[in-house]
């Protein structure tokens, strides 16, 4: 058939290589060498280097995570019983100080007050009679005094009649009594004088007012103080707290907290170090914190103070050692860290904090 088809007879058939193997050049021996004598100098290198840094570095830094950001807090409690008239505050509220937080309401400690007035009026009115009593004891005895001067003339008239005998020994008497009871007049005149003075001025020497006026007016001090106590203002600036118990109706005794003010300005972190480290920690080393609410922040403080007892000490149940199978325990020290500036976001109480302080470099 291919003597037939004169096309066929002219195509040429060529072999086909299977197998290629393309030959790769080798690198040179040397290079290779090189190489892995240079990693395996700089691994001891990168040893030696982490092992002194540590070396170096060993003991300057003391670290925690027991730490948390803490800030001054005021429990406000109504000074006065009575129920709650407004609340002009809400929960995680911002005021001031002096802001209006709630009302109590006022009409028994405005009738107090009225009472009060009132107890001052009658005190001026018992002071004017008192003051008339001084003077109808003035006048009693300047009577008395006429009197006993007649009784004394009397008496004298008669004792010179007795001795030229020209009357009798019972006029003589008659008298003498009469004298005596002047001069007995006279005393108790006196005394009752000196009592109406005293009643009459009888206050502090820091006031010239009577005594029942100064009580009165004492009086009525309380009853205003009480009626200003029903208006409870923020003591500071800070944050509102703890206000479920606030509801208008509740009727509020005093002195029971009502709700929690978050003094704000005064942010600070209480770390508690295990006693061991205390050797080398000072007040003024710097300190670098980071919160766990804030990841990449990172702020700076200082060490304020250090704890004059452990955490146990001041716990509600201090920890006895005393029993025969105590097993030591390293105990916490609560160190204060202060917070220098004002951070980029705000410390909240509570918040969970790392803290590294750094012993040879001081801050303040």
């Amino acid at each position: 058939m291919a003597d037939a088809d004169p096309k066929i007879a002219r195509t040429k058939i060529e072999p086909v290589a299977i197998n290629t193997i393309e030959e790769v050049t080798a690198p040179p021996e040397k290079r290779r060498s090189w190489g892995r004598i240079a990693l395996m100098a700089s691994v001891p290198l990168l040893i030696a280097a982490v092992a002194g840094y540590m070396w170096l570095t060993s003991g300057r830094y003391l670290s925690t995570d027991n730490a948390y950001v803490a800030q001054d807090m005021a429990s406000v409690s109504p000074q006065v019983t009575g129920p709650i008239l407004s609340v002009n505050v809400r929960e995680n509220q911002r005021v001031k100080a002096g802001d209006i937080l709630f009302t109590i309401d006022p009409a028994p400690f405005q009738i107090a007050l009225q009472q009060a007035d009132a107890a001052i009026a009658a005190a001026r009115v018992q002071v004017s009679m008192m003051s008339t009593d001084v003077g109808g004891a003035a006048a009693d005895i300047q009577s008395t005094n006429a009197d006993i001067q007649l009784a004394q003339a009397t008496y004298d008239r008669q004792a010179a009649l007795m001795k030229r005998g020209f009357t009798t020994r019972a006029s003589l008497d008659a008298a003498q009594h009469e004298l005596s009871a002047a001069k007995a007049r006279l005393s108790k005149n006196e005394a009752d004088a000196a009592h109406a003075r005293n009643q009459l001025g009888s206050g502090t020497a820091a006031s010239a007012a009577p005594a029942a006026i100064q009580a009165a007016m004492a009086q009525r001090a309380k009853a205003a103080l009480d009626l200003s106590r029903t208006v409870v203002r923020a003591p500071k600036d800070g944050i509102i707290s703890q206000t479920s118990r606030l509801q208008i109706g509740n009727i509020m005794p005093s002195g029971v907290p009502v709700l929690s003010l978050v003094i704000s300005q005064a942010a600070w972190v209480e770390a508690n170090f295990k006693e061991t480290d205390l050797n080398h920690m000072a007040v003024g080393q710097c300190a670098e914190l980071k919160l766990d609410a804030y990841p990449g922040l990172k702020v700076k403080g200082h060490v304020a103070s250090i704890g004059a007892g452990t955490g146990s000490e001041f716990s509600v149940l201090p920890a006895q050692n005393a029993s025969g199978n105590w097993v030591k325990v390293t105990q916490r020290v609560p160190v204060r860290v202060a917070i220098d500036g004002t951070p980029a976001r705000p410390m909240i109480a509570g918040l969970s904090t790392d803290v590294k302080i750094d012993t040879q470099n001081r801050c303040a």
